[in-house]
Formats: C-alpha cells, structure tokens, sequence
C-alpha cells in the first residue's frame, strides 16, 4: 500500500463511506410508528452507469430532456445512494389518504404500476421516505459531498428492478468537484 493517497482516489473513498452514513441516517430517521420500512442502497460502477442508460432510455421513450439531463449528473457522480420505500403497507390508522376507506382496504387493493412508480401509497410512508430522504441529505450537506435529491434516479432503479420491494424510490448522487454539479444545469 502507498504512503500517498491522490485527490481523486481519497475523494471517491470518502464518497463512498460518506453514502453509507448516508444509510445509517436514512434508517436512523424517525419513522411514523416506529414501524421502518425504508430501503438503502449504494451504486456506483457499472450499476450506476445502468442507471443513466436506463434514464437516456426514458427520456427517449417519453421525449422528456429532465431524464437526459439528470442521467448526465449521474455520469458526472461518484455513486448514488437509493432510498425507497414500501409504500403499500400501512400503519393501521385508517386515515383514508390513501383513497380507501381503511388500511386494511389499502393493503388488500392490487397494486397498479404507474408511469414512474407502483400505488397507492399510504402517506404516512411518503412522509417517512421523505424525513429518510431529508436525513441523508444532511449528512452528505455537513460532510461536503454535493448531492441532490432526484426522482429520476428513482424512477430508473425501479424499472431496473435495483429495489424490488420499493413501491416508490428516489435517488441521491453524490460528487465531489469545484463547483456543485448539480445546480446551475443547463437542459440539454
């Protein structure tokens, strides 16, 4: 082993340990009930690549140049985290967000794929996807590693079957450059 660690090679290092407190935040959020039905997980290599492929793919089918654009962000990261969860189960409070009556009506119902994402959804697992989401994002923010929360990302590990027990997913790149990569895009 070296002495010497170079820019790059310490940076995708640390892009990696940092996408996995990443994880532990997501899972450490809190979760409606305590009951967590959150899922991680870390690409990078060729997975990733897949992931923008399957995004170009996308944008080809639906002529939408959001997917193009933010597949090139996924080229230009290190890694992306996923986060998703199942959103077909419920927390038992009958709320009837979900367009049922109750919960158990909700988790009998057969599920429909939508355009992007599978439904319906209990809200209150939307809201913990979204408190798991803001809680990873966080870490990335205090340890400097540029990220954005992308629902294209998610939309492509789904029909990539990466998650096959998400009913929703987004995705989270992850880069370490001069200038954020992620803000200031210009549409293709």
């Amino acid at each position: 082993m070296s002495p010497k660690i170079a820019s790059k090679n310490g940076e995708q290092e640390a892009i990696l340990e940092v996408a996995k407190l990443m994880q532990v935040a997501a899972r450490t959020a809190p979760k409606t009930a305590g009951i967590d039905d959150i899922i991680t997980l870390v690409v990078y290599g060729k997975e990733k690549e897949g992931i923008a492929e399957k995004m170009r793919e996308i944008a080809n089918e639906r002529n939408i140049d959001g997917f193009r654009r933010d597949a090139k962000n996924v080229d230009d990261s290190d890694a992306v985290l996923l986060i998703g969860v199942r959103g077909n189960k419920s927390i038992g409070i009958n709320c009837g967000a979900c367009g049922f009556k109750n919960c158990k009506e909700l988790e009998d119902s057969m599920k429909k794929a939508g355009q992007d994402f599978i439904g319906s959804t209990c809200v209150f697992k939307a809201l913990d996807l979204g408190i798991a989401l803001g809680s990873a994002v966080k870490i990335a923010d205090i340890l400097n590693v540029d990220n954005r929360i992308m629902y294209r990302i998610g939309t492509a590990a789904l029909k990539l079957n990466l998650m096959p027990e998400a009913t929703v997913a987004m995705g989270v790149p992850l880069s370490a450059k001069g200038k954020n990569i992620y803000f200031d895009r210009k549409w293709p």
